[in-house]
């Protein structure tokens, strides 16, 4: 008896090599990429970077105004505190917000530069080749013809010729194709969105601002130690600011009857250091400009002047600080003026409400009209210890409230005064109020990005018309022999992307070609001798 050996199995195959740590890590960052350069995450970061701007436009930003987010941490005593460690005060310098922004702008980068080339590709490339069934394409009909095939295919290339088509003719196919700026429009767009990020970032860069209050006759130069808040960005010295000195002239605004005010002008003198200066006159939407830099007019008060008599006959004439508006509607105004050198040992400071048209009711003073009417100050006289050289920063515009507290600066005597009115401290120190001043608030900014940004902006504009307008089209024709073998059969068919209808445009594109071939076939007309 014979035996047969069971069949052998073949071998497993081996298990798949499992791809090295490096490929593995290089792959999971290609697919990371590829998600970040995708256009809708594009779009969604560009949502988020306008919902993340919505804050900036919500609550005072210390970039714009300082004295507002003071006075939002005075009301909002609790909520402030949380807000500013979210960076909800500095929006458009948060790490967030940058973060947020680097994000969209390597998205954008890494989703147009691909789609450029591929388009500049495109432009020398011929149209495709005709579908093998036309009559399948949304848009398509047949046209006869007694012409030819090569006779009927010259009259579509040439009609589709006069429309600004690219036509290739391929055997007895032709494919016609037009509006490649539709997609430039569309690269523009993008590419301009990136130069304007770009601009803006440049901006930031090396931009500064700086803001400050400029009395009457007096001046600044463009430097950081002049200014009361400034903002400057990473890559700037203070070597790089430009040399440019004004002075303020004069000042006047303007109130409609509702006591609005209408408009600012400040008449000033610019010019470098040591230099008497150009004359000119500016508003808050007429700033100056001068090589790149811009000076702006936002907003105005009153400084008040006072004269000091001491006792022993000594006076300090025209003595004033800026008071800050506390009500913009009537001009009240809040501010404090300290005198450090006056009196030997003991030191002198002002604590004082202006109230441009002043009116006393029940011995408060309160301003009813933003015109200096009948400008009065309501001032409280303090002697004692300032604390200026105690090494703790203050506001130049208020009092240390702990030295007060403390008892190192004690009241003195306190009046309500009109124009040319005294008070006597008990020392026998005469305060006289003897006028006032009105001070312009001014911005002094340089944003070397701004001309890029416009151009980008405009750039940005034509691209998202030509995006919205135009459109991409393709015509596809083939002739064919007609079944009765008399003529020609014209197969028609087109494929339209962008705005409107296309079904009207192609019966409108048929009955031209139907036209111009029924032209070419009629016989011409016979020249009698007489006629010529």
């Amino acid at each position: 008896m014979t035996t047969t050996a069971p069949p052998r199995e073949a071998p497993a195959p081996p298990p798949p090599a499992r791809p090295s740590a490096g490929r593995r890590v290089a792959g999971r960052l290609l697919g990371w990429w590829r998600r970040l350069t995708a256009m809708r995450t594009a779009i969604v970061l560009l949502f988020l970077l306008a919902l993340a701007a919505v804050p900036g436009s919500l609550l005072p930003q210390r970039s714009l105004s300082q004295t507002n987010v003071r006075q939002y941490f005075a009301d909002h005593p609790d909520l402030a505190p949380v807000l500013d460690r979210l960076y909800l005060f500095d929006v458009f310098s948060s790490p967030w917000f940058a973060a947020v922004y680097l994000l969209l702008f390597i998205s954008l980068i890494g989703c147009v530069v691909p789609r450029a080339v591929e388009h500049a590709r495109a432009l020398r490339a011929a149209p495709p080749p005709a579908p093998r069934n036309l009559l399948r394409l949304p848009d398509s009909g047949e046209v006869a013809t007694p012409l030819a095939p090569v006779a009927a295919l010259d009259v579509v290339e040439e009609e589709l010729r006069v429309r600004r088509y690219r036509v290739v003719r391929r055997g007895d196919d032709l494919s016609a194709e037009k509006g490649y700026l539709k997609e430039t429009g569309n690269l523009l767009f993008h590419l301009s969105l990136i130069a304007l990020l770009l601009g803006l970032a440049g901006g930031k860069l090396w931009g500064y601002e700086g803001s400050i209050l400029v009395t009457e006759g007096d001046g600044f130069c463009n430097s950081f130690q002049q200014y009361d808040t400034y903002s400057a960005g990473p890559l700037i010295d203070t070597g790089d600011l430009s040399p440019t000195c004004v002075t303020l002239e004069n000042f006047e605004a303007e109130y409609e009857p509702d006591l609005t005010a209408s408009s600012f002008t400040a008449d000033i003198r610019y010019g470098g250091p040591n230099e008497e200066g150009r004359p000119t006159t500016i508003g808050v939407n007429d700033p100056l400009r001068s090589a790149g830099d811009r000076l702006y007019v936002t907003g105005h008060g009153f400084s008040p002047e006072f004269s000091v008599t001491l006792p022993d006959g000594q006076v300090f004439e025209k003595i004033s600080v800026p008071f800050l508006p506390s009500d913009p509607q009537t001009m009240a105004s809040e501010g404090a003026l300290k005198l450090p050198d006056v009196g030997g040992d003991t030191q002198l400071a002002l604590e004082g409400f202006f109230a441009p048209t002043g009116l006393v009711q029940g011995g408060v003073l309160t301003s009813i009209d933003p015109r200096p009417l009948d400008p009065r100050v309501a001032v409280v006289a303090y002697q004692g210890y300032l604390g200026l050289d105690s090494g703790i920063p203050q506001s130049v515009y208020s009092l240390d409230a702990s030295q007060i507290e403390r008892g190192r600066l004690v009241e003195a005597g306190a009046a309500n005064l009109s124009v040319g009115e005294s008070m006597t401290l008990e020392d026998g120190t005469v305060i006289t109020f003897s006028g006032f001043q009105e001070f312009a608030a001014m911005q002094y900014s340089h944003d070397p990005g701004q001309v890029w940004v416009l151009v980008s902006a405009i750039a940005l504009l034509t691209g998202l018309l030509g995006l919205l307008l135009l459109r991409r089209e393709r015509v596809f024709a083939r002739a064919a022999p007609a079944p009765d073998g008399g003529g020609t059969v014209l197969t028609l068919a087109s494929l339209t992307r962008g705005s409107g209808e296309s079904a009207p445009r192609f019966a409108a594109l048929t009955d031209d070609l139907r036209a111009a071939l029924a032209a070419r076939t009629s016989p011409l007309p016979e020249v009698s001798p007489r006629d010529s």
